[in-house]
Parts: C-alpha cells; sequence; structure tokens
C-alpha cells in the first residue's frame, strides 16, 4: 500500500522537470535560429510551453506536465526539421 501511494504522489507533483526540459528544447530550438526557419511550429512549441505554466500555476499538474511533454516534443520536432534541411540543403 505504501507503495502505491509513493506512485501516485509522484505522479501528482508539479511537473518541474518537464517544464525545465520544454524549456531547454524550446531554447535550443531559437538558439539554432527556429524563428527564423521554423517560426511556426517554434511558436506552437511555445504556446505549449505557456499553457503548462498556466496549468502549472493552477495546479493543475497532469495537464501542466502533459502539455510541458508536447512543448519538448514540438521543440525537437523542429530541431530535426532544421537538422534535416541542414542535411538536404533544402529549406523550410
Amino acid at each position: 500500500m505504501l507503495l502505491v501511494s509513493i506512485g501516485l504522489s509522484a505522479c501528482v507533483g508539479a511537473p518541474v522537470q518537464e517544464m525545465s526540459n520544454a524549456r531547454q528544447a524550446i531554447r535550443a530550438a531559437r538558439d539554432a535560429g527556429a524563428l527564423q526557419k521554423e517560426p511556426q511550429k517554434l511558436t506552437e512549441a511555445q504556446a505549449l510551453l505557456d499553457r503548462a505554466e498556466g496549468n502549472l500555476h493552477k495546479r493543475s499538474y497532469r495537464d501542466a506536465r502533459r502539455d510541458a511533454i508536447a512543448a519538448r516534443d514540438k521543440a525537437a520536432e523542429v530541431l530535426d526539421a532544421m537538422q534535416l534541411a541542414s542535411h538536404t540543403g533544402t529549406g523550410s
């Protein structure tokens, strides 16, 4: 029973690491030039992070975690697209 409650408390806590990961991924995409090359996708990632921060302030930790992970994934998608474009010589 103790393990179950420990596991549940880990799920409902503030998603500190997920928020940090999302911020770092967006910063990396921005630093790589995503604002010029993939502005729409970068804007989508930032909007997801903004939504995650709003959910965090409302203590909707599950929603904040979900949105932070989505923001991180969107930023990673931006970086992948930019790397692919640079390797193939095509621009977006």
